[in-house]
């Protein structure tokens, strides 16, 4: 492989670090309103970029000249290299008791890429059209995308052989990244980072979390961990696959007794694979597994039980649909689930994107990557991260679990079953605690949206009428629930 060069102004780097210093104690000057989009940015591309980018040791940055933006290269080691996108909130209130929160969004697959999929097609200000999004999380905090781990979206190695093989290498690096990010810029330093997970992310997350707490501790991150929210997170692929799979197909009727009893055989396989360690075995078993429900079930929707895969036309040249369809396919479901996003998130990324980004390597492709980063992390595919969850919880942190009702791959019944493997000390007192309905405005009437029961530093919300992507599902919630659980000020703006 190739190296390629991140530098596009290597001389005068001190003039480059000079214009980031500046350009990291701007904020945002303009209001977002909801008949006028925060687009343009995009837009209008030659007038807003940056007039320099920098380049220097292991990191290269850039923004908008107004500072409402921010993005760059961390090396997180020798030729492994991670991207980051800031965007700050232009309805950030700053209050001494109740500061401006910053949402770090991790994206799921393994290789799923949050600066495109996360941003663009479900929580950022712009949609893949660049028209702006109602329910953009930025109206609530400030966010940060990071493509996750190294080789993922604009993420890239230069040697095959530096892909991250356990969540916790990618929690190293991760934190690595943070530690350039915060430790000289004050103004982060004073808003809480809340990690927001989906999907394998949440793997991601806890692990990070952990890391994170750990630099902390040891004084080499100046940074405050507000706390993590897992959204239909792979925390625990037994209960999902093992115990789960099969009956929840045969109790929704797209399986019969006969193919369930056969999917509830090679579910049993995957348990005794787990429980042995062989989480390769396990991981390919699965793939077996989900041929098999695919096919006697007609292609029931992974990610939605009540659909067809089919019944949202994915585009197969925005992503390559590797063998292990479930956790990889998303990008594509996702670029197609609302009518209005005609654009082509690939075509997007490596397009008018990149274009506005200036310091993408020429010879690196969004996503060119990703199916190497699913295969590097193979074998900690299907092993569990409950006990991270745990030491979290036991050190204090919040934790908020959200769940859409309808998905499959990461089902409710699934997540509720692993919570309840937790050795948290307050789990009993929080199963009998009583749920409290959540409702958003539907043309004045009180609908009921989902469900929340909270305990101490844990909470777990229901969110119903949604699958695997419930910001994109159920947008109007998801902002009210993301306000509550980053305690934004701009809760009740």
């Amino acid at each position: 492989m190739t190296a390629p060069s991140l530098s596009s102004v290597t001389f005068f780097a001190f003039l480059g670090y000079v214009s980031l210093a500046i350009l990291s104690s701007m904020r945002s000057s303009f209001t977002m309103g909801r008949s006028q989009p925060v687009s343009v940015p995009l837009l209008f591309l030659p007038l807003l970029l940056c007039s320099s980018s920098l380049s220097f040791g292991f990191v290269s940055a850039a923004g908008t000249s107004d500072g409402s933006e921010e993005w760059g290269y961390v090396q997180v080691r020798p030729k492994a290299h991670l991207f980051w996108w800031l965007y700050r909130s232009p309805q950030r209130i700053d209050t001494g008791s109740s500061p401006w929160p910053t949402l770090l969004w991790l994206q799921g697959g393994p290789g799923g890429t949050g600066v495109g999929i996360g941003n663009f097609q479900e929580i950022g200000p712009l949609d893949t059209n660049l028209r702006h999004r109602n329910s953009t999380w930025l109206q609530k905090a400030d966010l940060l995308f990071v493509d996750n781990p190294v080789g993922t979206g604009y993420s890239f190695v230069e040697d095959e052989s530096l892909f991250v093989r356990t969540d916790w290498e990618a929690a190293t690096d991760l934190t690595t990244l943070l530690k350039k990010l915060y430790d000289e810029d004050e103004s982060r330093q004073r808003s809480p980072l809340f990690i927001v997970a989906e999907s394998y992310g949440g793997k991601f997350a806890v692990t990070a979390g952990l890391s994170i707490l750990k630099a902390i501790e040891a004084g080499e991150l100046k940074l405050k961990l507000g706390g993590l929210a897992l959204g239909n997170s792979w925390i625990s692929p037994e209960d999902f696959v093992a115990i789960l799979l099969g009956p929840l197909l045969q109790d929704v009727s797209r399986l019969d007794i006969k193919d369930a009893v056969k999917s509830n055989i090679m579910a049993e396989k995957i348990r005794q694979e787990i429980k042995k360690g062989e989480y390769g075995n396990a991981t390919n078993s699965w793939d077996e597994l989900e041929e098999f429900i695919s096919s006697s079930s007609n292609d029931v929707d992974f990610y939605n039980f009540l659909r067809d895969s089919g019944s949202d036309p994915i585009s197969l040249a925005a992503v390559e649909v590797p063998r292990r369809l479930s956790m990889k396919i998303y990008p594509t479901y996702l670029s197609s689930k609302a009518s209005s996003m005609s654009t082509d998130i690939s075509s997007l990324m490596n397009g008018v994107i990149k274009d506005k980004l200036k310091i993408i390597p020429k010879t690196v492709s969004w996503g060119g990557q990703a199916g190497l980063v699913f295969e590097a992390l193979a074998d900690d595919f299907m092993k569990p991260r409950i006990h991270e969850v745990d030491e979290l919880l036991s050190l204090g942190i919040s934790v908020t679990i959200y769940n859409g009702q309808v998905d499959l791959i990461c089902a409710s019944k699934g997540t509720e079953s692993w919570v309840q493997k937790l050795k948290w000390e307050g789990l009993k007192t929080f199963n009998y605690m009583d749920r409290k309905p959540l409702y958003c405005d539907s043309q004045g009437m009180a609908v009921t949206k989902g469900f929340l029961k909270s305990y101490q530093n844990f909470r777990f919300y229901w969110i119903l009428g949604a699958g695997h992507f419930v910001p994109v599902d159920q947008p109007c919630v998801s902002l009210e629930m993301i306000a509550a659980i980053t305690q934004s000020p701009a809760v009740s703006s």
